[in-house]
Parts: C-alpha cells; sequence; structure tokens
C-alpha cells in the first residue's frame, strides 16, 4: 500500500523556513500543515501567521492551515482569510495538550465539550465552503472523550480525523495508547490518520503492521529529531546516505541563517536554535554532550563553533562504519 507522510505541525518549530528547508534537503513529505493560528480574542491575524501562509513562501510545498480557537465567529474569520489566500482547507486543531490552552477550552481541552463542537462545524459548514480536517488527541482527562465527540464528528462532510494516539494530559510523556487508536477506527466513519511516537523506520513499519486500514501517517518530533526518517520511510530503507552530515549541515545552516535574520539579536536567535537541537541532538552519537555543547555556546562565534565540531565529529564516526 502506498502511504502518505504528513509533516505534523510544531508551534515554533515547523514554519515556512523550516518547510522549504525541509523539503529542498530530505524530502518525504507529502503534504505540511502550518501552525495553528490563534487570534486571542481579536479578530486580527497576526503578521507572522500570515507571512507562514503567504502562497509565495510556500510556492514549492503542499501546505494545509490550521486554526486553534472555541469560537464559531473566529473559525469564520480564519476561514475568510485563508480561503483570500486561495486554501480550500481548513484544520482544525483539538490537539493542543499544553495547560494554558486547555483551560480556555482549546485545543485538547475542547474534546470533552462535543456541543461546542458542534457549534463550531455548523457554522463553517452553513456559511462557507471550506473544507475542514481535524487533528485531535483521545481526549484531555481520558480516552473515551474522542468516543463521545465522534457521532457529533460523525454530522459533517470532514475530509479526515488526525489523531494523536494520547490524551493531553499526557503532554508527550507516556506510551501511545494503541487500543484506544484501535477503537477508534471502528467507532467513526472519518477517514483517519495515525500520529504519535514515529521516531524510527522500525516503529513506523510497528504501526503499519498495527494498522492495515490506515495509510496516512502525521509525524511530528521524529521529523525535527530525524530529518531522514520521512525519506526512509517512504524508500524502505533503515540505511542513512553516505554524504548524511553534509547534507544536514546544509539544512542546518539555511535555517540558521533565514532564522537569523528574522530574529534580532543573538539571545533569540540562540534560543531558536537551542529548541532546535533538542531534537536534532537525538540524532547524534551522544545526544547530551552534544545538547549541552550547543547549550553552554555563549555567543553566535562561539555557536558556530560547536557546529562544526558536531559535525566534524559525527562524519568521522560515520566514515569508520
Amino acid at each position: 500500500m502506498a502511504h502518505t507522510l504528513l509533516s505534523s505541525p510544531l508551534q515554533g518549530f515547523t514554519d515556512f523556513r523550516f518547510r522549504n528547508a525541509f523539503n529542498e534537503y530530505f524530502g518525504g513529505i507529502d503534504t505540511f500543515y502550518a501552525p495553528y493560528i490563534k487570534l486571542n480574542g481579536k479578530l486580527k491575524i497576526k503578521q507572522s501567521y500570515q507571512n507562514d501562509l503567504l502562497p509565495e513562501n510556500n510556492a514549492t510545498i503542499e501546505v494545509i492551515p490550521q486554526v486553534m480557537t472555541n469560537d464559531p465567529n473566529e473559525f469564520l474569520f480564519v476561514t475568510k482569510y485563508i480561503q483570500s489566500l486561495g486554501y480550500k482547507e481548513l484544520n482544525w486543531n483539538l490537539g493542543c495538550p499544553y495547560p494554558m490552552v486547555t483551560k480556555s477550552g482549546m485545543g485538547s481541552g475542547l474534546i470533552c465539550n462535543p456541543s461546542r463542537i458542534d457549534e463550531v462545524l455548523h457554522k463553517a459548514h452553513n456559511e462557507t465552503d471550506i473544507l475542514v480536517s481535524m487533528k485531535m488527541r483521545m481526549g484531555y482527562e481520558h480516552a473515551e472523550e474522542i468516543l463521545n465527540a465522534f457521532p457529533i464528528l460523525d454530522n459533517y462532510p470532514l475530509k479526515n480525523i488526525a489523531i494523536h494516539a494520547r490524551i493531553g494530559k499526557q503532554l508527550y510523556k507516556g506510551p501511545v495508547d494503541l487500543d484506544a487508536f484501535e477503537r477508534c477506527i471502528s467507532s467513526t466513519k472519518h477517514k483517519l490518520y495515525y500520529n504519535g511516537d514515529i521516531t524510527s523506520v522500525s516503529a513506523f513499519k510497528a504501526m503499519e503492521k498495527r494498522f492495515p486500514s490506515i495509510d496516512h501517517f502525521m509525524i511530528g518530533r521524529g521529523l525535527i529529531a530525524d530529518p531522514f526518517l520521512p525519506s526512509m520511510i517512504k524508500n524502505n530503507t533503515t540505511a542513512y546516505p553516505e554524504n548524511r552530515w553534509e547534507i544536514f549541515s546544509k539544512f542546518h545552516d539555511t535555517i540558521y541563517q533565514q532564522y537569523d535574520e528574522y530574529l534580532s539579536g543573538p539571545t533569540p536567535i540562540k534560543m531558536k536554535m537551542l529548541g532546535f537541537w533538542e531534537f536534532f541532538s537525538q540524532s547524534t552519537s551522544n545526544p547530551q554532550k552534544v545538547y549541552k555543547a550547543i547549550k553552554k555556546a555563549s555567543n553566535p562565534v562561539k555557536y558556530r563553533q560547536a557546529v562544526d565540531k558536531i559535525i566534524t565529529n559525527e562524519m568521522a564516526l560515520a566514515s569508520k562504519l
């Protein structure tokens, strides 16, 4: 079976700069989801969200915008905005697990409120022709919450529901609940996509075997930790390209340069790249040591030296294998 691989949106990471560079150097992702648009009570879209969705910033990739809201009017406002840019689909985030979001009844904190979900979807489908897809968790407190939401969701012509197989309360801790995901397959008429803990080719194969009816898989943190993963899955190989670290180095330099131009001053770029290295380091031979070296780099010059040293070291190790 041919599989479609999707990039799950991660706030602060998978913006257009990352998406374009990822597509250029690694490939393997069929469709990227943009990090969510959140309006904070004002019917106004932040400039950074606008830039992220500009067609000229996404010319070579397929992108689906995402919104996080529990308000039917906000949903409508974002719908009209993205349609003005030419997008035909809006993904609705009912997956975000972070307490500051869930406490205000958004993200995975909204799954336990089917009547509000109904209000938003009713307005969206009655007043626009947008194609709606969903990104969900099993629930916030327990995995049955999604089962209670399915009867409402089944009333609407949703494109798909992508499910991260955890509850919100877990954040990203503990194992994914594959039994709960399996229950979802037989509990809704909608097409489901699988998301959660696809961090290696073998992990992907295990999911593929467990859920033979699923042909769309979403990769989030695993894609940043190992950018070669999607193309390796597509090519059915566990072998990295021989010039793995040269490719990674070019990718790193591309995003570093673009973020450096966009962010003002050494501290924001340092924090930005430190966030990335929390993931990047996981694919190195010594994750803790690598992350520590990046953390210690106190200015841009020292940062570049640390990165050069890490890549040189990994290249040397790779050549011995």
